[in-house]
């Protein structure tokens, strides 16, 4: 049986609850306010990224169902970012300690990895390594920054859903050059599930996604990521470059804030995104900067990776030279020049 349907079935979902989840937000005052750490300026309802939740959330159990996805992945995919969709929205809509939230998203990590049977062996530079244990350690800190990292990463208007549906949609297309069909559907469902929101979202948004979006759909690629090196090695590779340029901005930011001094887990606007947008005046050319590096540069050597055999690891420092580059451009984890002069 075909289920094309599914595709507008899911992004018709998302699209109708976005609109819901915004006019509760706004009969409940749960509004943004632009301050001086943010990089909107007028009032703005959030939470919106619970649609992506539930549109996706909905459709797994059809998915098993059908038999297109197996018992284990969506239990894993399922619990896990549920988990993390849960934390997040308790911390949208009240405060959760800093500490609280990261032993949610071990949690959520560990639970992906028990169903998914850990990190499979990885092709580094032509040999397979085979990590043991110490693989489920790395593949729950891989988790964990994911879901932050686009957290992090969700600043400005329909930044993060143009990444996620450019990363599944590619995603998507080196399965079926690659003969994996059938790990196309979580992540097509995931990208049309984005789609809907993204009618809401695209600049100037609407509506914001929130924790609880941003989280589960860092936490859900990130498991995807696994779930697809159990099938090939080489897609690991895949994924780790399609979100290159998420996982480069947001690391490297990280390191130059530690390296110094500052309190990491406080907001910031000093991510190269947010310093282009400024710079810019516009969160639009940002955004579809963004998708035009997804898919101009990034899909053509994940493809070599997947398809043409090139290693995954060179591939991937390939890929991310550009992104260090464009990230020391736009100064991402520099000071902003009013907090250089103390203002």
């Amino acid at each position: 049986m075909i289920y094309w349907w599914l595709i507008p079935a899911v992004a018709g979902v998302s699209l109708i609850l976005t609109g819901l989840l915004r006019r509760y937000a706004l009969a409940r005052s749960i509004v943004d306010i632009p301050n001086a750490r943010s990089s909107h300026s007028i009032p703005t309802p959030r939470g919106g990224g619970v649609a992506i939740v539930l549109a996706f959330l909905l459709v797994l159990p059809f998915l098993g169902w059908a038999q297109l996805v197996s018992l284990p992945v969506l239990v894993a995919i399922g619990g896990a970012g549920a988990l993390v969709a849960v934390v997040g929205f308790m911390d949208d809509h009240g405060h959760i300690a800093a500490r609280w939230r990261l032993l949610g998203h071990f949690c959520a990590a560990a639970w992906a990895l028990i169903w998914l049977g850990g990190l499979p062996p990885l092709t580094l530079f032509g040999m397979s390594v085979d990590l043991g244990w110490f693989g489920y350690i790395l593949a729950a800190f891989y988790l964990v920054w994911m879901l932050n990292l686009y957290n992090f990463m969700d600043g400005i208007d329909g930044i993060a859903s143009v990444e996620a549906i450019c990363s599944c949609l590619g995603a998507c297309l080196l399965y079926w050059l690659s003969g994996f069909e059938n790990l196309m559907w979580v992540a097509g469902m995931l990208a049309m599930a984005v789609v809907g929101f993204l009618f809401w979202n695209f600049p100037p948004a609407r509506i914001f996604m929130g924790d609880a979006g941003s989280g589960f759909l860092g936490v859900v690629l990130a498991v995807i990521s696994i779930q697809a090196a159990w099938t090939a090695p080489q897609l690991l590779w895949a994924w780790l470059i399609l979100l290159g340029v998420f996982i480069v901005d947001a690391t490297f930011t990280l390191i130059r804030r530690l390296v110094r001094g500052d309190k990491v887990y406080e907001a910031h606007r000093s991510h190269a995104y947010q310093f282009a947008s400024r710079r810019y005046g516009k969160h639009l050319p940002v955004t579809l900067a963004v998708g035009a590096i997804n898919i101009g540069w990034l899909l053509p050597i994940a493809l070599c990776v997947s398809y043409f055999g090139l290693d995954g690891a060179l591939g991937l420092v390939l890929a991310y030279i550009p992104l260090v580059i464009l990230a020391v451009k736009f100064h991402a984890g520099e000071l902003e020049r009013s907090q250089m002069f103390g203002n």
